[in-house]
């Protein structure tokens, strides 16, 4: 929609979705019916070399939207708005090089966050920024953890006292992203108390209910709300990742596992988390990863 409100025409073709503009792109009007933050990155990218100026409406408000757009003025775009709902580009006839340094990834530092949370410990995440994550890190105090921000990161710390229960619902930055529900999910299994998790974001975003309930936790579904009664021991098992963040929840469930768990599938993993079984194993975990 957000291309062709600048000119293109978009059909699908033997599956592809397979977009022209023979004749360039064109500033117009772009107004989101929902937020999304790939449409709106699209949105951008596109309106910097479009002709003439646009105007995208609910825009995204990620801190990703505002760095995007951050570097592409370096390299000679003219965009202002954004990190608000409205973003305004005056089209420029071509871009330059430049040099930038990209946001710290706040799904990965919440990811391992939450990691350092379930299996207890004092972990120092590196070159994080709380600013980009504040809702997950209030989240994370609820349940019990110690999250202190400093110079060099985000210390995130847990002595050993139980897990909390804790209830959060998804939304659009800067609420509680999406992208960690199944993390906290996993999470919250071994608290002490049912938790509540609405995802408001993306339908048949549950997919990992199944395989955490393999190795002993109790979630039960109803539509865009799980229930999570957390127990007291989960045991390892056979598990099978199901798209990026669902993987990664089956690995920090692991974390607090009695005996062995086999993660299958890890490709999804790879999409979002380097070297994450050398990250996690320099941390004292008892993880690496199997050939074939």
């Amino acid at each position: 929609m957000a291309i062709e409100r600048l000119g293109a025409k978009v059909e699908i073709d033997g599956g592809y979705v397979v977009a022209r503009a023979p004749g360039g792109l064109k500033g117009g009007e772009i107004i989101f019916p929902k937020v999304t933050v790939g449409g709106t990155h699209t949105a951008i990218m596109a309106a910097a070399l479009a002709s003439g100026t646009s105007v995208i409406e609910n825009a995204a408000q990620e801190p990703e939207i505002a760095d995007v757009a951050l570097c592409l003025n370096k390299m000679g775009a003219r965009i202002s708005g954004a990190g608000t709902s409205r973003i305004v580009v005056d089209g420029v006839a071509k871009l330059h090089g430049a040099r930038h340094a990209v946001l710290p990834d706040r799904i990965e530092t919440g990811t391992y966050a939450m990691a350092a949370a379930m299996a207890g410990g004092d972990v120092l995440l590196q070159n994080a920024r709380p600013e980009l994550l504040q809702a997950a890190l209030d989240v994370l105090v609820q349940s019990g953890a110690s999250v202190t921000a400093t110079n060099e990161g985000i210390r995130i710390a847990r002595n050993g006292s139980g897990l909390q229960p804790v209830d959060v619902s998804t939304a659009p930055f800067p609420a509680f992203p999406t992208d960690l529900q199944a993390q906290l999910m996993a999470l919250m299994t071994r608290a002490r108390g049912t938790s509540h998790i609405t995802e408001t974001i993306f339908e048949n975003r549950f997919m990992h209910v199944g395989e955490l309930a393999r190795l002993g936790a109790r979630i039960h579904l109803d539509g865009e709300r799980a229930t999570i009664e957390g127990v007291d021991v989960l045991k390892g098992a056979p598990v099978m990742a199901t798209d990026l963040r669902a993987s990664v929840s089956l690995v920090i469930a692991a974390l607090a596992a009695e005996g062995e768990t086999i993660v299958n599938r890890v490709y999804h993993l790879d999409r979002g988390f380097e070297r994450l079984e050398e990250k996690l194993g320099r941390c004292g975990a008892a993880i690496e990863r199997l050939a074939g």
